[in-house]
């Protein structure tokens, strides 16, 4: 039987819903190299109760056309129907991605996509307390387990996210992805903490003076392509700068003598051209500081909250964590992270960065050079 006459009788099939002729000649469309409607034959088939057929259907369709959300999507829904967690999972999963890289998925994409979503929760916390109860039977608590171990069982199970170090210029590598650093961990926090009265008071003399001292976060650079942000040149992430790629800011710095006797007990960076780095960063409510990446991760940011109203916080990887007045954030900013304030009045902090504390002393004077060099190249090309 020639392409035509094949292609001619398995549409007669379909329409008389003989889904299981349908796939005969569908397969013998394939042996041929012939087009076949694999999606139309999968209803059929479902249809008609067959779950193999439909099953075989989607698949050639997927041999075909990977990306194809259809066929994904109800291979999800037919191996959820027939109680196949694990291979559910897999095909919402695949069809998470799928709709990931479009721009604007259609609403009913979108709708198929929170459904996904809500089944793929659901099936980490089944899987977490699976496990959970299946250590608990050879008497081991993942609660009294270390630090690491936790974090591992959570990644496991699909509770928290991988989150790695992606810094957009320069990596150093071998240091601990760690998202958070806690305030215990250093012994200059209680100093610079100490100040945050009069640094708060400083900052809100500048606020009530007559001269604007903030400036937006994000700015271009003459001759040089703009950064694609959203808050590029918007005074809602607005800055005033103590330091400044290596420079004291002296209009500044000359009202706020606690803010800087505070800084002299963090670890800055010492960087020609480049570092210190600390100013008083504000958040206008309703802003969002979208997901990104900072530039290095031989670093970590500091803030010290001083204006913190209800409403705002700070995502590092896969932790939130919201700013207490006097009480230091620090963070590897090469992680990703994300910020907003969704409170009725301005969110300000100090803002500055400190070594990464496992460099050791000769690789942080070996950077400092490098660093500089950086910006000489192509200074006299």
């Amino acid at each position: 039987m020639s392409v035509q006459a094949l292609q001619q009788e398995l549409e007669q099939c379909l329409r008389r819903s003989a889904a299981g002729d349908a796939l005969l000649l569908a397969r013998q469309l394939a042996a041929l190299k012939a087009p076949a409607p694999w999606m139309q034959i999968a209803k059929a088939c479902h249809d008609a109760g067959d779950a193999a057929g439909e099953e075989e259907a989607l698949n050639r369709r997927l041999a075909e056309q990977r990306g194809d959300l259809g066929a994904i999507s109800a291979l999800a829904e037919l191996k959820r129907h027939q109680g196949d967690r694990r291979a559910a999972e897999s095909f919402y999963r695949l069809g998470m991605n799928t709709v990931a890289q479009m721009q604007s998925p259609p609403a009913p994409v979108a709708a198929w996509a929170e459904r996904a979503q809500a089944y793929l929760a659901e099936g980490s916390a089944a899987y977490a307390e699976h496990m959970a109860g299946h250590l608990a039977s050879a008497g081991i608590l993942i609660a009294d387990t270390s630090p690491q171990m936790q974090e591992a069982f959570r990644l496991l199970t699909g509770q928290v996210t991988l989150y790695l170090q992606q810094p957009s210029m320069f990596f150093y590598p071998g240091l601990a992805h760690r998202a958070w650093f806690e305030r215990e961990e250093f012994a200059w926090v209680k100093d610079v903490e100490s100040h945050t009265g009069a640094i708060r008071a400083e900052l809100e003399q500048l606020v009530a003076g007559a001269t604007p001292a903030f400036e937006p976060y994000v700015t271009g650079q003459p001759g040089r392509p703009k950064p694609n942000n959203p808050l590029l040149d918007d005074p809602r992430w607005g800055a005033a700068y103590l330091w400044k790629n290596g420079e004291l800011q002296q209009d500044l710095a000359a009202h706020v003598p606690s803010a800087l006797k505070a800084l002299e007990a963090a670890p800055m960076p010492m960087v020609p051209e480049r570092a210190p780095m600390a100013l008083f960063s504000r958040l206008k409510p309703g802003t969002h500081i979208k997901p990104h990446h900072g530039m290095l991760n031989t670093r970590l940011i500091c803030h010290l909250p001083l204006i913190v109203p209800e409403g705002c916080a700070l995502r590092v990887g896969a932790e939130t964590r919201a700013w207490q007045a006097g009480e230091l954030l620090i963070f590897d900013d090469s992680i990703e992270h994300e910020a907003w304030n969704r409170g009725s009045a301005d969110r300000t902090v100090l803002l500055f960065e400190i070594w990464r504390p496992e460099i050791p002393l000769e690789d942080r004077l070996v950077l400092t050079t490098l660093f500089g060099a950086i910006s000489k190249f192509g200074e006299n090309a």
